[in-house]
Protein backbone atom coordinates (compact mmCIF):
# COMPACT_ATOMS: atom_id res chain seq x y z
CA UNK A 1 0.00 0.00 0.00
CA UNK A 2 1.18 3.10 -0.95
CA UNK A 3 1.66 6.37 1.17
CA UNK A 4 -1.41 8.17 -0.63
CA UNK A 5 -3.72 5.28 -0.13
CA UNK A 6 -2.81 4.26 3.22
CA UNK A 7 -3.65 8.10 4.22
CA UNK A 8 -7.11 8.19 2.38
CA UNK A 9 -8.00 4.85 3.96
CA UNK A 10 -7.32 6.35 7.80
CA UNK A 11 -8.96 9.47 6.59
CA UNK A 12 -12.38 7.30 5.95
CA UNK A 13 -12.27 5.20 8.67
CA UNK A 14 -12.13 8.48 10.68
CA UNK A 15 -14.26 10.60 8.56
CA UNK A 16 -11.14 12.75 8.56
CA UNK A 17 -9.68 14.92 6.36
CA UNK A 18 -6.80 13.69 4.84
CA UNK A 19 -4.73 16.76 6.78
CA UNK A 20 -6.29 15.72 10.32
CA UNK A 21 -5.64 11.62 8.96
CA UNK A 22 -1.62 12.38 8.66
CA UNK A 23 -1.56 13.80 12.15
CA UNK A 24 -3.99 10.58 13.72
CA UNK A 25 -1.50 8.09 12.20
CA UNK A 26 1.53 10.25 12.87
CA UNK A 27 0.28 10.86 16.93
CA UNK A 28 -0.75 6.67 16.83
CA UNK A 29 2.11 5.50 14.89
CA UNK A 30 4.56 7.09 17.59
CA UNK A 31 2.57 6.10 20.29
CA UNK A 32 3.26 2.54 19.29
CA UNK A 33 7.30 3.25 18.84
CA UNK A 34 7.09 3.89 22.31
CA UNK A 35 5.10 1.12 22.97
CA UNK A 36 7.25 -1.31 21.27
CA UNK A 37 10.83 -2.98 21.57
CA UNK A 38 13.34 -1.12 19.08
CA UNK A 39 13.64 -4.71 17.08
CA UNK A 40 9.38 -4.59 16.97
CA UNK A 41 9.09 -1.39 15.66
CA UNK A 42 12.06 -1.35 12.96
CA UNK A 43 10.71 -4.77 11.61
CA UNK A 44 7.23 -2.82 11.56
CA UNK A 45 8.73 0.40 9.59
CA UNK A 46 10.45 -1.82 6.83
CA UNK A 47 7.18 -2.88 5.82
CA UNK A 48 5.27 0.99 5.71
CA UNK A 49 5.60 3.59 3.21
CA UNK A 50 8.69 5.86 3.28
CA UNK A 51 6.84 9.08 5.08
CA UNK A 52 5.77 6.65 7.82
CA UNK A 53 8.60 4.93 8.82
CA UNK A 54 9.36 8.13 9.95
CA UNK A 55 6.98 8.16 12.69
CA UNK A 56 8.30 4.49 13.71
CA UNK A 57 11.85 5.69 14.43
CA UNK A 58 13.00 4.12 18.15
CA UNK A 59 14.10 6.31 20.39
CA UNK A 60 17.66 6.55 21.96
CA UNK A 61 17.74 3.58 24.56
CA UNK A 62 14.35 2.12 22.48
CA UNK A 63 15.44 -1.15 22.60
CA UNK A 64 13.07 -1.91 25.70
CA UNK A 65 9.12 -1.20 25.58
CA UNK A 66 7.56 1.50 27.42
CA UNK A 67 5.10 -0.70 29.58
CA UNK A 68 1.78 1.65 29.39
CA UNK A 69 -1.85 0.12 29.36
CA UNK A 70 -4.35 1.09 26.37
CA UNK A 71 -5.59 4.06 28.60
CA UNK A 72 -2.16 5.49 28.56
CA UNK A 73 -1.90 4.85 24.77
CA UNK A 74 -5.18 6.42 24.07
CA UNK A 75 -3.87 9.61 26.74
CA UNK A 76 -0.49 10.03 24.59
CA UNK A 77 -2.12 9.90 20.83
CA UNK A 78 -5.00 12.75 22.75
CA UNK A 79 -2.46 15.04 23.28
CA UNK A 80 -0.31 14.66 20.36
CA UNK A 81 -3.00 15.21 17.67
CA UNK A 82 -4.96 17.74 19.65
CA UNK A 83 -8.05 15.39 20.14
CA UNK A 84 -10.35 14.27 23.06
CA UNK A 85 -9.65 10.70 24.12
CA UNK A 86 -12.99 9.15 22.18
CA UNK A 87 -11.96 10.33 19.18
CA UNK A 88 -8.51 9.32 19.79
CA UNK A 89 -9.49 5.97 20.21
CA UNK A 90 -11.52 5.45 17.04
CA UNK A 91 -8.57 6.80 15.35
CA UNK A 92 -6.32 4.35 17.00
CA UNK A 93 -8.29 1.50 15.82
CA UNK A 94 -8.57 3.18 12.36
CA UNK A 95 -4.52 2.90 12.06
CA UNK A 96 -4.09 0.06 13.46
CA UNK A 97 -6.55 -1.48 10.92
CA UNK A 98 -4.83 0.60 7.80
CA UNK A 99 -1.47 -1.04 9.34
CA UNK A 100 -2.84 -3.97 9.17
CA UNK A 101 -3.70 -4.23 5.64
CA UNK A 102 -0.60 -2.10 4.55
CA UNK A 103 2.20 -5.19 5.58
CA UNK A 104 2.55 -8.29 4.46
CA UNK A 105 1.78 -11.96 6.45
CA UNK A 106 1.00 -11.46 10.20
CA UNK A 107 3.34 -9.30 11.25
CA UNK A 108 1.03 -6.78 12.90
CA UNK A 109 -1.20 -9.60 14.52
CA UNK A 110 2.66 -10.60 16.33
CA UNK A 111 2.74 -7.57 17.71
CA UNK A 112 -0.27 -6.77 18.72
CA UNK A 113 -0.59 -10.30 20.32
CA UNK A 114 1.61 -9.04 22.40
CA UNK A 115 0.05 -6.27 23.86
CA UNK A 116 -1.85 -6.59 27.38
CA UNK A 117 -5.35 -6.95 27.38
CA UNK A 118 -6.41 -3.51 27.79
CA UNK A 119 -6.04 -3.15 24.29
CA UNK A 120 -7.90 -5.53 22.99
CA UNK A 121 -11.25 -3.35 21.86
CA UNK A 122 -8.92 -1.25 19.80
CA UNK A 123 -6.57 -4.27 18.30
CA UNK A 124 -9.23 -6.84 17.67
CA UNK A 125 -11.06 -5.12 14.71
CA UNK A 126 -7.52 -4.94 13.36
CA UNK A 127 -6.28 -8.72 13.81
CA UNK A 128 -6.48 -11.54 11.26
CA UNK A 129 -9.34 -13.49 11.29
CA UNK A 130 -8.65 -16.00 13.49
CA UNK A 131 -6.11 -14.64 15.36
CA UNK A 132 -6.80 -14.07 19.71
CA UNK A 133 -5.53 -11.54 21.84
CA UNK A 134 -3.49 -13.65 24.49
CA UNK A 135 -3.75 -12.39 27.88
CA UNK A 136 -1.34 -10.43 29.79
Amino acid sequence: MNYDTFVDQVARRTRASSTHAVDLTRATLETLAERLTGGEVLDLAAQLPAPLQLALKPGAGAEAADRFGAAEFVARVSRRAGIDESSARDAVRAVFTTVREAIAGGEFDEVVTRLPRDYRDMVEPALAPGTALRGR
